[in-house]
């Protein structure tokens, strides 16, 4: 495909689109349910009416406000719908050009949707997930005509490394260093890994990117592969995801069509070849020696580092590994230049950042704000504050990795050093939202039952420590410890961070590293013998 013949694709379908007169949009992400019954409504009332013509009802991906859908869109009006079901489908019809259903309206104005700052989620909701033409007609796959045709391998490079863009797959590694050394690296074969394993629980900012836009995933993994020199690649998604990975099937299948994929790219001499793997659901798996180990078909397990995959990865080759959101942020910055992105956040965490808001919150949903926003306009202005009328108790971000941040923390700016100040870290995008109510002795209980669950047992640290913190945490929660058991916790806590081969065993103390910091006093409460404390042995 040359310039030419992407330009006339997205000219049709954006006349196509502009020939109705009303566009109705239904979110069709995991988790608005009873969608498809909404579509046929709208459309049986539609075609009831003789107005296929003038009015096209279209399946888009996630629109952000989980907890208020299913929402449905309206254009060019944009006037949006909350808690949408079937039998509303004749009134939403019938309002059309008129008066919104009142009883149904989402306030456009509602901090949500005002507060947030979308790139990566600009077309999440607004395009149909299944349609290479919806993509092309909002400019997709530009980013891969320019970097093909006009740019030279080192300078795409050179471009991400000035964007200063970080892995958002947790460690926050810089994605310009991670592809100059793939790049540098020696061999004929060099391969591209999209890490789409997403597990920690409460997260799904992985899973609603690859279902509402698949497209801007595999146009970065293009323009990442000619960069670094790679010819094949591949996308390790976990089969929990069947939405994900039949989207992802179809949109591989029509980039191959139009000459997007496979041989000889919009006519130059680069060949691309991308597959799914589709991974057994083993947290371990997310760290990416073990995906590695997984894809080559061998058990997920970690091995030690050096050597790293930038340098003998798949098969033993230089192996380029980002996850899906990083490569969802390259076709951007080829597009609007690496000062674009770099004027966005703080002073070493650039861009913006995906979030999934979840647990005692009003507005759960996904949303994605600049780096260096606080935690406190996330939680009580786009999250919408508490409900119940319960007061906030703490944060937890980075999944089982990360830790949980109390309220005195809460004007704290978002960014991976903040974060790691205190105690917790960004990972992939996971916060949950944890109120009054609830005992964090029992959280820590649940994440540490989690990474005991997940470990690959490799190595005795992680195998064995884990399981024996969760056994203590399961004293405490039953009132049975001891100031012994909680000297244990401690030392069982550094000896696991400071011994264990990867990171699952290195980061799975951090929960309670963290409630011990803030919340000592809910371990305390639950000794038995809790009138003399570590804590009076120490003065």
């Amino acid at each position: 495909m040359q310039r030419s013949d992407l330009e006339r694709h997205a000219e049709t379908r954006r006349q196509f689109l502009n020939g109705f007169a009303h566009q109705i949009l239904v979110c069709a992400g995991l988790g608005c349910l009873h969608n498809d019954e909404i579509i046929q409504a709208l459309r049986e009332n539609i075609a009831a009416q003789g107005q296929e013509q003038h009015i096209l009802v279209k399946r888009v991906g996630c629109m952000g406000l989980c907890a208020l859908g299913p929402v449905v869109l309206i254009l060019p009006e944009e006037i949006s719908y909350q808690r949408v079901i079937p039998s509303d489908a004749s009134e939403i019809i019938a309002a059309l050009g008129k008066e919104p259903v009142q009883r149904l309206l989402l306030p456009a104005d509602l901090p949500f949707f005002t507060r947030q700052h979308k790139n990566v989620l600009t077309l999440s909701g607004r395009i149909d997930p299944e349609s290479i033409d919806d993509y092309l007609a909002e400019g997709g796959y530009t980013a891969v005509l320019k970097a093909i045709t006009e740019m030279r391998s080192a300078d795409i490079v050179r471009q991400i490394q000035e964007s200063r863009l970080r892995g958002r797959g947790g460690a926050g590694y810089p994605t310009g260093l991670k592809w100059s050394t793939v790049a540098r690296a020696t061999g004929e074969n060099k391969y591209v890994v999209c890490n789409a394993d997403e597990g920690d629980p409460g997260a799904f900012m992985d899973r609603s990117i690859l279902e509402s836009t698949p497209h801007a995933v595999l146009e970065g993994m293009i323009i990442a592969a000619y960069a670094v020199g790679a010819n094949n690649g591949y996308i390790y998604v976990r089969a929990e995801y069947p939405l994900a990975v039949k989207r992802l099937k179809l949109a591989i299948r029509a980039a191959e069509q139009k000459n997007l994929l496979g041989p000889a790219i919009c006519g130059s001499a680069f060949d691309l070849s991308l597959q799914i793997r589709l991974g057994a659901g083993a947290f371990v798996c997310g760290e990416e020696t073990a995906l590695i180990a997984s894809i080559e078909g061998n058990r997920g397990i970690p091995r030690p580092r050096p050597p790293y995959p930038a340098e003998k990865g798949l098969w033993g080759h230089p192996t380029l590994i980002n996850n899906v959101e990083t490569y969802a942020n390259i076709p951007l910055i080829i597009n609007r230049g690496a000062d674009w992105f770099a004027a966005l956040g703080t002073d070493k965490s650039k861009g913006t950042k995906v979030f999934a808001l979840t647990g005692k919150i009003n507005h759960t949903g996904l949303i994605e704000v600049p780096m260096g926003t606080t935690l406190r306009e996330i939680v009580f202005e786009i999250g919408g504050g508490i409900p119940g009328g319960h007061a906030f108790k703490a944060l937890q971000t980075g999944g089982p990795s990360g830790g949980c941040i109390p309220a005195e923390h809460l004007d704290t700016p978002v960014s991976y050093e903040s974060l790691s100040e205190l105690g917790s870290i960004m990972g992939s995008g996971g916060m949950i939202v944890i109120d009054e109510t609830t005992s964090m002795v029992e959280i820590v209980k649940y994440f540490m039952q989690f990474c005991r669950d997940e470990s690959c047992g490799k190595c005795i640290p992680c195998r064995v420590g884990t399981a024996q913190i969760h056994d203590l945490l399961e004293k405490f929660c039953q009132h049975r410890a001891t100031n012994a058991d909680l000297a244990g916790l401690e030392m069982l806590c550094d000896l696991l961070k400071n011994t264990s081969l990867c990171g699952l065993g290195q980061s799975a103390p951090n929960p309670v590293l963290s409630t011990l910091k803030y919340f000592r006093q809910e371990y305390i409460d639950r000794i038995v013998d809790s009138a003399h404390s570590p804590l009076e042995d120490a003065a």
